[in-house]
């Protein structure tokens, strides 16, 4: 394990910038492997797997490589949803959903070190992830996305600016996010952002990366 709660501080760059999402949907049209090392190159330092409809022991597999991968390069890899994946790979963290485990008791679970981040989508689920001990935030959707169907109803830049008035903790937004909006996105008070498919989709996504790491130079 590279790094955890403990040995982090919410100054810490890793806090802040592009948070990449690699999402198992995609590994069978490009190598997952390499992208975390295109996100590597262009300075990414906090990347999260996501596996919502593989087998454990398929999620098992592809998330060691990952993880290996991240180790190497210095990255900080948190594991979507599972905190038995998550400690079975000695992944850096875990990032929760509202249908998941309480925070309070993935911290027993996964122990006092390991990076619990959480999604949030109103003000009442922001107050209470501070309260329950969270150590970030992810909000939104800030604009529609296509990474998921049936998401949650689009927040807005108004309601990113209404709940970073409700927390102290970084909040990395999500949804439908592209790099001419991570400035405005900042300015209503996000630490960075978390992106999916503007980067896996991209047909260059070395220049993508670029684009959006750019926005945070």
């Amino acid at each position: 394990m590279t790094a955890g709660a403990a040995s982090l501080t919410f100054l810490s760059p890793v806090f802040s910038g592009l948070y990449l999402i690699v999402d198992a949907r995609w590994s069978s049209r490009c190598s997952l492997s390499e992208i975390l090392h295109q996100a590597s190159h262009a300075g990414v330092k906090f990347v999260q797997y996501r596996n919502k409809t593989g087998s454990m022991k398929q999620a098992y597999d592809a998330a060691i490589v990952l993880r290996g991968v991240a180790a190497e390069r210095g990255m900080i890899f948190i594991v979507n949803d599972r905190c038995d994946l998550a400690l079975a790979v000695e992944a850096d963290g875990v990032h929760l959903g509202q249908d998941d485990l309480p925070v309070f008791f993935a911290r027993k679970v996964v122990g006092p070190k390991m990076i619990i981040g959480i999604s949030t989508h109103n003000p009442e689920q922001v107050r209470k992830a501070t309260e329950g001990g969270a150590d970030y935030l992810g909000f939104g959707p800030i604009f529609s996305t296509k990474t998921k169907a049936n998401h949650e109803p689009v927040v807005g830049m108004d309601g990113l600016a209404g709940v970073r008035e409700l927390t102290t903790l970084p909040i990395f937004a999500i949804g439908g996010i592209v790099p001419d909006s991570v400035s405005a996105l900042r300015a209503a008070g996000a630490n960075g952002v978390a992106v999916a498919s503007a980067i896996l989709d991209a047909v260059d996504r070395p220049r993508m990366l670029a684009q959006f790491m750019a926005q945070f130079s």
